[in-house]
């Protein structure tokens, strides 16, 4: 039976209403089958020739991925009836549209569903009593596997109440397993506003757990490829999270809504990428001590690499000398020296003012040819500039540089570094940079992630490094300023959405402020707005775990939970693990053991004694475990229905200070969407306070 309404749109009965809602549904899936069906049909062999066949081809494949149906998943999640027309032709009827994941048409071109992000679904997120925004009545749908079996209105004319919606309520709150959903059906108000920025504006959204800022993010990447698609299409959006396990649980966001042209990669993945290119068989597989990773992710590093990198190109001792026919033409040393130093000046990258010498040489001894009376065109000065003397010369004044090299010269070379570093990093710094143990060539370095981002600083000093369109990076208050360059580079002709939270920060080389991270972004001016509305996390849990928010970051507004359900929370003795994992296992929805690090190998054996099926995080190909053990520091970023959360104490003591190891449990307390058990025999962390 549909959910109790607060007005019918129609004077049918409600199973008649239902059904009539349930028949559009079905005939819209028949019309997405005949989109699909016809696209397939689609003949490429007719383009003009090979390179516009494979682009209708691509094209075409492209969109049978957009048109592809799960029959789990609703084709729409609500409705907005239009007020009826009062105006001088007197009362006519409302529009109806249904608001979905995509637009589906009927075969005459009248919408069945509107994609929720065209213009006309905007009041179906941001209409209210107060500002009805036209619209006289709103419908939501509840849907059981697939089938849709309910409905609820909410009429926008009537006078404002305290009413809230059942169906909202128990699709933000519906247990889930596997990877993350799109919250398409529930987006908020305050969330849309982000969603539907302009492409030109960089958002950054400091987000408390539960407030679905990363879902907000992956909907903001999706309306943007929706409302500019052929320049995204054509420059890229990127999104970055903190680790793989991470990006599997997002990965069916986007495809979910339809969009399948973003690339998903870590920031590791991005300068191991840089590396490959130097030399595919070059890795990130080295390590740091926590010290040594935050002095390479220091900013200053980036002005230590500058420097090295410009002391390359060397004054000339002496002048170039061109036989060409039977005259020599002559180049002074001073003249020479003009070219370098008016290259220096320009701005430009460092390979492409190496470019610029022979070019540079070749215009002065084409003066010289007029002054002597002859008519040198573009043609000889070409000549000149690919002449083998005059390549020479320029390669002797500004030699080439390869980046990974450079960096490898600098952290083995205590002399180079010194040099490069005078009056930027001090002699305990320099002997904290330098290697132990300097490899014997690049290519037998064990790179480490700091080293390869310092690599990849270094190629864009050398060569421009490629911008996408758009970025979203999720966990950014976990990047280094160095990161944040990397990054930085890849937008710098385009915008980012930075999502984080800055209580959660729990690297060593995290980021103090977001105006400090958006300074090393290149985007000061970026919007933030904070969520701390809880639409994820129940009461109970994120009030318990905020008692440690005056201790990790007290300048942020406490986070509140606006769920009508206060979830469970309880604290239990360690020794009773096994039996609470297998009565959470009996439960709907996903379950989460979340543990010290240092203990993951423990308590996986102890699950296998006790014959209970788990996956551990970090290890599976996937994140589809009904149970998954999962080691502290990949937590960052996942939820799951059920979670227990073994030794707080240890958790804290894992990290390398106790400020890290709160925020590091804040993470983990703040998993839970239904129940948290906290499994400990030590004593609790006193930040905690009393149970």
């Amino acid at each position: 039976m549909p959910a109790q309404p607060s007005a019918q749109p129609t004077d049918h009965p409600p199973d008649t209403e239902l059904a009539a809602e349930q028949e559009h549904l079905a005939e819209s899936r028949r019309q997405l089958a005949r989109m699909r069906e016809r696209t397939e049909s689609m003949d490429a062999s007719a383009a003009g020739d090979w390179v516009s066949r494979e682009y209708l081809e691509s094209t075409f494949a492209l969109r049978m991925k957009q048109l592809a149906d799960d029959p789990t998943i609703p084709l729409f999640f609500g409705r907005l009836d239009m007020a009826a027309d009062t105006g001088g032709s007197g009362a006519g009827p409302a529009e109806c549209f249904h608001i979905g994941r995509r637009h589906i048409s009927d075969p005459t071109g009248e919408p069945m569903v509107i994609d929720w992000r065209a213009p006309v679904s905007l009041p179906f997120y941001r209409a209210s009593r107060l500002e009805p925004m036209g619209v006289g009545l709103r419908r939501r749908y509840g849907y059981q596997h697939g089938r849709l079996t309910a409905y609820e209105d909410e009429d926008l004319q009537a006078p404002a109440s305290d009413d809230y919606s059942a169906i909202l309520e128990a699709e933000i709150e519906r247990p889930r397993v596997g990877p993350m959903r799109d919250i398409v059906a529930t987006i908020q108000p305050e969330q849309d506003v982000i969603v539907r920025s302009e492409l030109s504006r960089s958002v950054c959204v400091q987000g408390a757990p539960g407030t679905g800022k990363t879902a907000v993010g992956l909907h903001r990447a999706a309306y943007l490829l929706y409302a500019h698609r052929e320049q995204l299409t054509r420059q890229g959006v990127l999104v970055v999270g903190p680790n793989a396990s991470f990006l599997r649980y997002i990965r069916d966001v986007l495809p979910a809504l339809g969009e399948i042209d973003a690339t998903q990669s870590t920031i590791e993945e991005l300068v191991a990428g840089t590396l490959r290119g130097v030399n595919p068989r070059w890795t990130v597989r080295g390590e740091d001590s926590a010290a040594v990773a935050t002095l390479k992710g220091d900013p200053r590093l980036a002005e230590v690499l500058h420097r090295a990198l410009w002391a390359h190109p060397q004054a000339p001792t002496e002048g170039l000398v061109l036989p060409r026919g039977a005259r020599r033409w002559r180049v002074a040393a001073y003249e020479a020296d003009e070219v370098i130093t008016s290259l220096r000046a320009r701005g430009v990258r460092y390979g492409a003012a190496r470019a610029m010498v022979p070019q540079s040489l070749a215009h002065r001894i084409l003066v010289k040819m007029e002054l002597a009376g002859d008519s040198p065109d573009d043609r000889v000065q070409n000549a000149v500039a690919r002449s083998a003397p005059v390549k020479k010369y320029a390669a002797e004044l500004w030699p080439a540089v390869e980046p990974a090299r450079l960096v490898w010269r600098l952290l083995s070379d205590p002399g180079l570094l010194a040099a490069a570093a005078d009056g930027i990093l001090d002699a305990d710094e320099q002997a904290l940079l330098l290697w132990d143990r300097p490899a014997k060539s690049p290519a037998s370095t064990a790179w480490s992630l700091a080293d390869a981002v310092l690599v990849d600083e270094a190629v864009d000093l050398v060569e421009r490094t490629p911008s996408v369109a758009h970025i979203v990076a999720d966990e950014a208050q976990d990047l280094s300023p160095m990161m944040l360059r990397a990054l930085a580079r890849r937008s710098s002709t385009g915008s980012l959405t930075v999502l984080g939270d800055l209580a959660q920060a729990t690297t060593p080389w995290a980021t103090r402020s977001w105006a400090e991270a958006l300074g090393h972004l290149g985007k000061p001016d970026a919007h933030v707005e904070q969520l701390t509305r809880g639409f994820r996390v129940p009461g109970e849990v994120i009030e318990y775990a905020a008692r440690l928010l005056p201790h990790v970051a007290p300048d942020l507004e406490p986070p509140t939970s606006v769920r009508r359900s206060r979830g469970e929370l309880r604290l239990e003795p360690a020794g009773r693990m096994v039996d609470e994992v297998r009565a959470a296992v009996g439960r709907e929805g996903s379950v989460g053991l979340i543990v010290p690090d240092a203990r993951v190998d423990e308590v996986g054996a102890a699950l296998g004694a006790a014959d209970v099926a788990f996956a551990t995080l970090g290890d599976e190909a996937d994140v589809d475990s009904h149970l998954d053990l999962v080691p502290a520091s990949l937590a960052k970023g996942l939820e799951f229905d059920h979670v227990l959360l073994l030794e707080p104490a240890g958790i804290v003591a894992g990290e390398h200070d106790r400020v890290t190891g709160l925020r590091r449990l804040y993470v983990c307390l703040t998993r839970a969407v239904t129940s948290l058990v906290v499994l400990h025999d030590e004593p609790l962390p006193p930040e905690l306070g009393t149970p």
